[in-house]
C-alpha cells in the first residue's frame, strides 16, 4: 500500500469523562491507552460540539457543526445527503469500515425520516445478514445500537453471539428483546462475548483483510462503553474499590449564577414543566442528588468499563504490530462526549454545555509523523480535532433536521 497514503485506525469510546484514563488519573488504569498518549499526542483541552450522542458523532463524520448538518440533538436523523469523510475517503482510495456504534439515525423512525437503526430493522438479523453497507459514506459496516444490556441488542452484534455460539443471548438483556431484567453493576455475560471482544476481533479481520489486499484503509473501532448503565462482565466488576476512589462533590453554592436547571437538579423533588415545550425528552432534568458511596460503586464500575475497553484497545494497536502496519497508520482515539460522575453536583448527562460533558479524551499518534510525544493545550471541537472537514462545503447552511423523536 501506498506509505504516503497511511492507514487511519480510528477508536471512540462512547461518554467517557476526559479524566478516566491512567496518563491523567493514577485512580484508573488504562495501559494501552496510555501507550498511544506518551507514543504520540495527548490533547488535554478537546471539546465537542455537543454533550450527546448524534449529534457529536455526526460531526465527526461531516466536520460541521449540529446548526449545519442538521442532527442537532438525539431523537434526529443525520440525512443520507450530508457529505461525509467516508465519500472523500473512498475518492483518495481508501477502503472505510465502522464497526461497532453508529447512532447517526434514531430508535423510532417515521415515513418522512425512515431509520435504520430504529425498530423493527434493528432486529430483523435477516436483513443485517446481508447489509453491511455502504452507510453513510462506509463501504462496510457492522453495527449494533444497544449500551450494555438495553433491549435494543440486535443487528451484527447479535448475529456475531449466534455465529460463535451463545444461541441463548437474550438471557443477558433486558425485556422485551430478552429476559433479564436483574442485572446491577455485575454483567452476567461471559467477556468473551462482550461487545468490545465482538468490536476488537472484526476490526483485526477487517484491517487484516485490507493489508493482505494491499489497500489503504480507515477503520473505526467504535466502542459503546462507558456510557451507563453501570454494567461489566466479571472479573472487571470488582477490579475497583469504591472506598479507595474520589467521589467528585458539588461545592456549595456553585450554581446559584447559574441557570435555573442547574439549581433544580440539587432537589429532591424538581419541577422541569416550564422545559418541556416541544414534546422531546429531556436528558438529566431531574433530581441529580445521590449516595455517595451508591456513587462510589458507581464509578468502580464505569471505571471497570474503561479499563475493559482498554484491553481490546490493545488489541487493535497488537494488530498493527502484527501487520506490520503500525509505521504506516495514524492512530486516533477520542469519545463522542463527556459525562458527569458527581462533578457539580450532577450525573450523566445534563443539556447545556459544561466542561465535563464537553471535555473529551484525545490522542493520536503516527510513528515518525505527529509531533514530539507530549501534551497539547488543543481547544478547537471535534469538527477541528478530528479534521475531518472538507473544501467547498457550505459554511452558511444552517437548515433544520427531522424532527425529533425519544432517544438515548
Amino acid at each position: 500500500m501506498p506509505q504516503d497514503r497511511p492507514n487511519i485506525l480510528f477508536i471512540t469510546s462512547d461518554q467517557q469523562h476526559f479524566n478516566t484514563l491512567g496518563a491523567l488519573n493514577p485512580e484508573i488504569s488504562t495501559p494501552n491507552l496510555d501507550r498511544l498518549a506518551a507514543d504520540g499526542m495527548l490533547f488535554e483541552r478537546a471539546y465537542c460540539p455537543n454533550p450527546t450522542c448524534t449529534p457529536t458523532r455526526a460531526s465527526l463524520i461531516t466536520g460541521r457543526y449540529p446548526s449545519q448538518h442538521g442532527a442537532y440533538s438525539l431523537g434526529t436523523k443525520l440525512l443520507e445527503g450530508e457529505h461525509t469523510i467516508g465519500e472523500d475517503l473512498r475518492a483518495a482510495g481508501y477502503q472505510s469500515a465502522l464497526v461497532g456504534k453508529a447512532h447517526f439515525q434514531p430508535l423510532h423512525g417515521t415515513d418522512e425520516y425512515p431509520s435504520l437503526e430504529a425498530y423493527p430493522v434493528l432486529q430483523d438479523l435477516d436483513f443485517w445478514r446481508s447489509f453491511h453497507g455502504p452507510f453513510y459514506g462506509f463501504d462496510h459496516v457492522e453495527l449494533a445500537r444497544n449500551h450494555t444490556d438495553e433491549a435494543h441488542v440486535g443487528q451484527h452484534y447479535a448475529i456475531w453471539m449466534e455465529e460463535n455460539g451463545l444461541d441463548n443471548w437474550r438471557d443477558y438483556f433486558r425485556e422485551p428483546t430478552g429476559n433479564n431484567n436483574d442485572q446491577e453493576r455485575t454483567w452476567e455475560i461471559p467477556e468473551e462475548f462482550h461487545y468490545d471482544a465482538w468490536i476488537a476481533e472484526r476490526t483485526n479481520a477487517l484491517m487484516q483483510q485490507y493489508t493482505e489486499a494491499g489497500e489503504s484503509f480507515f477503520a473505526w473501532a467504535s466502542f459503546f462503553d462507558p456510557h451507563p448503565k453501570y454494567l461489566v462482565p466479571r472479573p472487571w466488576d470488582t477490579m475497583y474499590d469504591p472506598s479507595q476512589l474520589t467521589v467528585p462533590q458539588v461545592t456549595p453554592g456553585e450554581h446559584d449564577k447559574n441557570p435555573p436547571h442547574f439549581q433544580l437538579t440539587q432537589q429532591r423533588n424538581p419541577d422541569f414543566s416550564p422545559w418541556r415545550v416541544t414534546g422531546q425528552s429531556l436528558h438529566g432534568f431531574q433530581c441529580h442528588l445521590r449516595n455517595p458511596e451508591e456513587l462510589a460503586k458507581d464509578i468502580a464500575i464505569y471505571y471497570a468499563m474503561v479499563s475493559l475497553m482498554d484491553k481490546y484497545i490493545g488489541s487493535l494497536l497488537d494488530k498493527l504490530d502484527e501487520l506490520g502496519q503500525a509505521d504506516n497508520t495514524l492512530v486516533v482515539f477520542t469519545t463522542d462526549h463527556g459525562h458527569f460522575y458527581g462533578q457539580h453536583g450532577l450525573v450523566a448527562k445534563l443539556r447545556g454545555h459544561d466542561q465535563d460533558p464537553a471535555h473529551r479524551a484525545h490522542a493520536r499518534s503516527h510513528p515518525g509523523r505527529c509531533p514530539q510525544p507530549g501534551a497539547a493545550d488543543a481547544r478547537g471541537p471535534a469538527a477541528d480535532h478530528v479534521q475531518l472537514r472538507r473544501s467547498g462545503r457550505a459554511d452558511g447552511d444552517d437548515r433544520r433536521g427531522p424532527e425529533p423523536g425519544l432517544d438515548r
